[in-house]
């Protein structure tokens, strides 16, 4: 496990190694990774309204029934500690610190961010609430401008898990290839962090000024 910064990763090191070996466990085989659980809860904690803290654990350890064993549960303990200081990281406004798998299994290799960015957005698929139908969206009507920040924010991580490229080839649009396309990567990685930090506090403003529906 690599991060992308040497600030502390929301929890201290000893309780990341620890959560990490406990979702290796056998009896949590369909547990997510820590770094797909990081991407999954950035979402989870996002959007109209959280995705409730029973659910966000079910889908992270496999099942509800992992919550019935002692590895889940002590995994359960530690993966509410994370998400509250996760939570309160994105409710300053500041970028987390990433949790990475190299690629390749190469210690010393690039970071890999497909698993990241694919958890972050199953957690807006699993949301209660449609991301875009809530915010008024429409086939055939102009974007308004909370849904086209909204887009460009999601960009990141729609390029980095390929998706971005594939809706591009589908409508016949030219794809940046070598070099540039190399460049784009880099900027989305760089540039994701944030974009996931002002995703969480766009959704937190909208809270203030929407009713809660139920």
């Amino acid at each position: 496990m690599t991060t992308e910064s040497t600030v502390q990763a929301q929890l201290p090191d000893n309780l990341l190694d620890r959560l990490e070996t406990l979702l290796d466990d056998p009896a949590l085989l369909e547990a997510m990774r820590l770094d797909e659980i990081q991407g999954y809860l950035c979402a989870a904690l996002s959007g109209p309204q959280p995705i409730p803290e029973e659910d966000w654990l079910a889908d992270a350890l496999g099942s509800e029934e992992a919550l019935d064993t002692e590895a889940g549960r002590e995994a359960a303990e530690l993966l509410r500690a994370f998400a509250v200081a996760l939570e309160e990281v994105l409710t300053n406004g500041e970028p987390p610190v990433l949790l990475l798998y190299p690629k390749d299994d190469d210690e010393n290799g690039p970071s890999d961010y497909l698993p990241w960015c694919q958890a972050y957005l199953a957690g807006v698929d699993a949301a209660e609430d449609d991301w875009f139908e809530f915010l008024g969206e429409e086939e055939g009507t102009e974007d308004s401008e909370e849904i086209s920040y909204l887009d460009e924010r999601l960009f990141p991580l729609m390029l980095l898990t390929g998706e971005a490229e594939a809706a591009a080839l589908e409508h016949g649009e030219a794809w940046a290839e070598g070099e540039e396309r190399a460049q784009v990567e880099n900027d989305c990685e760089e540039d994701l962090p944030q974009a996931v930090a002002d995703i969480y506090r766009f959704w937190i403003a909208k809270r203030g000024t929407q009713p809660i529906r139920r």
